[in-house]
């Protein structure tokens, strides 16, 4: 009784839940699951959550396996940490998620459930990779920066030059700076020659960033 009460409750709740049986099956899967993994109810009762979700966590590897039981999940802690993993849904997509795991103990009964509640966070984990790679640019850019600093310039930059290197700080297309300027797109690109020849740069980029620490522009 104490377990029908309990799937009647937590099939209220709006978040994503299913509960796994002492033996690793899934016994309740509510209507938020279905619209988050994609599987309906009757699909997936009495499979596996490895089966079903094949959970990667946030360093690659599986989260459980094949034949994981409710005590070897668990274990005897009487607090499970939440944690993120990556799920494959129905569609074949996957999908990054919070789970949080409550241990229920039927004394009647004498059986353990596992109730797992799972948030999205695919847009969390979106942002967080973004920022990765602009934090891993940033670096690209100081390293650049320091390069291209080490090398003092041959010779002094001329005023047109200098104008070429603030417009391309500035994020000016190549077009734009040529019209600016009333030059050609080949007096441009032969300014850019002369440039990076008196500062020993390679590209614009390092051309750009040698001079601004340089505070030649």
């Amino acid at each position: 009784m104490l377990e029908s009460e309990l799937f009647t409750f937590l099939g209220r709740t709006a978040d994503a839940v299913f509960v796994l049986s002492d033996q690793g099956e899934i016994a309740f899967w509510n209507k938020a699951a279905e619209r988050l993994f994609g599987y309906p109810a009757e699909e997936v009762k009495g499979k596996t959550c490895y089966r079903v979700l094949q959970g990667i966590g946030a360093l690659g590897t599986r989260v459980c396996h094949e034949g994981c039981t409710v005590l070897e999940c668990a274990g005897k802690q009487s607090e499970i940490p939440n944690f993120d993993m990556s799920v494959k849904t129905r569609s074949g997509q996957r999908v990054w998620i919070n789970m949080s795991t409550v241990l229920f103990d039927n004394p009647r009964t004498g059986h353990r459930l596992l109730v797992h509640l799972a948030h999205d966070i695919s847009e969390q984990k979106k942002t967080e990779q973004l920022v990765h790679k602009v934090l891993d640019l940033t670096q690209q850019l100081n390293h650049v920066g320091e390069a291209t600093c080490r090398a003092a310039p041959v010779s002094d930059l001329s005023e047109q030059e200098k104008q070429v290197l603030r417009l391309f700080a500035e994020g000016k297309t190549p077009v734009s700076i040529a019209k600016s300027l009333d030059i050609s797109s080949q007096t441009l690109r032969n300014h850019l020659h002369h440039i990076n020849q008196k500062l020993r740069t390679h590209n614009r980029l390092e051309a750009v960033m040698h001079a601004m620490h340089r505070k030649l522009i």
